[in-house]
């Protein structure tokens, strides 16, 4: 490898401000391990938006954003890998604890390493990323709790960002009659081409129909995928069928859920919790199989940026103006 440095987007933290450029760095700035990988794409998640927006995603700086990455191997060490070999990575922590794919290399433990599927290029893998890999897990959740096509309506929240509006094309693809919330009317002719039956506007599920929390609504839904949090979770909650499941990933509107145990032992409801950050491995090879056979549901809300995009990229995000899916060019 002739190449001594190389670009990345480095944030910076004095006291409580944060700083961040785009900077050439020399190899020997990367962290340990023994996977070296020369990034083609990243992508863009909330994760990274927070990032960039000081929002405590960070923990050791310098730091390099980036919790998706998809290359090739230039550097493999004792590992099973060869360079050469097109590979992926999501989750453990890069991009927060250790630098992440914001930059034209990337060093990783090779555990953390997914060889590429059969079916996915690195600009596809990363139309998906940890976005697409959660609403996947979300959708293995929900299946694997009886939520069936053909069973009743399914929700999903936030569908115009990136975890909601692939999990509305997944489960409109796997035959669902999917109902997709959203607050932007102007992006409805885009959800309706994703497979939504018909679309509800987040503000009628804001207001308990009693005063107070939501205890009971009317049983509306078989399953949802909530990517929200926060007061729309505890809403969903209260309008699940018997038995019926709701997978939680997200807390764009909010960490704190003030719901009660009547859906729960009144009505049997499921509240399922997905994680992408330390998902198994072999449950991650699952969720990444199935993704490949759904790359064409990414073409309608992907876009690609350059690096030194980002950061105006992350602050829309932070503002609600997320829409679809953002691959980040590197190589």
């Amino acid at each position: 490898m002739s190449a001594t440095t190389f670009k990345a987007l480095v944030a910076h933290k004095e006291g409580k401000e944060l700083t961040h450029a785009i900077e050439e760095q020399p190899f020997e700035a990367l962290p340990e391990g023994e996977l070296l990988v020369r990034v083609a794409y990243s992508s863009m998640n909330f994760k990274d938006a927070m990032a960039l927006g000081n929002r405590g995603i960070l923990r050791n700086f310098p730091a390099v954003p980036g919790i998706d990455l998809a290359g090739e191997v230039v550097e493999a060490g004792a590992s099973a890998f060869k360079p050469g070999d097109p590979v992926l990575v999501t989750g453990w922590g890069v991009g927060e604890a250790r630098w992440g794919g914001f930059a034209e290399y990337a060093r990783v433990k090779p555990e953390w390493a997914l060889p590429l599927p059969e079916g996915l290029t690195p600009r596809t893998a990363m139309a998906f990323g940890t976005a697409g890999l959660t609403a996947m897990l979300g959708v293995l959740a929900l299946e694997r709790n009886g939520v069936t096509p053909g069973g009743g309506e399914v929700l999903v929240t936030g569908a115009t960002g990136g975890v909601g509006s692939i999990g509305l094309a997944l489960l409109a693809a796997l035959g669902y009659e999917v109902v997709a919330m959203s607050g932007k009317p102007e992006l409805h002719d885009l959800l309706t081409r994703l497979g939504a039956k018909r679309i509800v506007d987040r503000s009628a599920f804001a207001t308990p129909s009693k005063p107070g929390r939501f205890i009971l609504e009317p049983e509306t839904f078989q399953g949802a995928l909530d990517s929200v949090g926060g007061e729309t979770l505890a809403s969903i909650l209260a309008r699940i069928k018997y038995g019926g499941s709701v997978a939680a990933c997200g807390l764009v509107g909010g960490a704190n859920v003030d719901t009660t145990v009547f859906p729960f032992i009144l009505r049997g409801v499921n509240l399922l919790g997905i994680d992408s950050v330390k998902c198994p491995t072999a449950t991650r090879q699952i969720a990444w199989k199935r993704l490949a056979q759904h790359t064409d549901l990414v073409a309608p809300v992907v876009r690609e940026l350059t690096l030194a995009e980002v950061p105006a990229e992350a602050a829309r995000m932070l503002e609600g103006g997320a829409k679809g899916r953002v691959v980040v060019a590197l190589g």
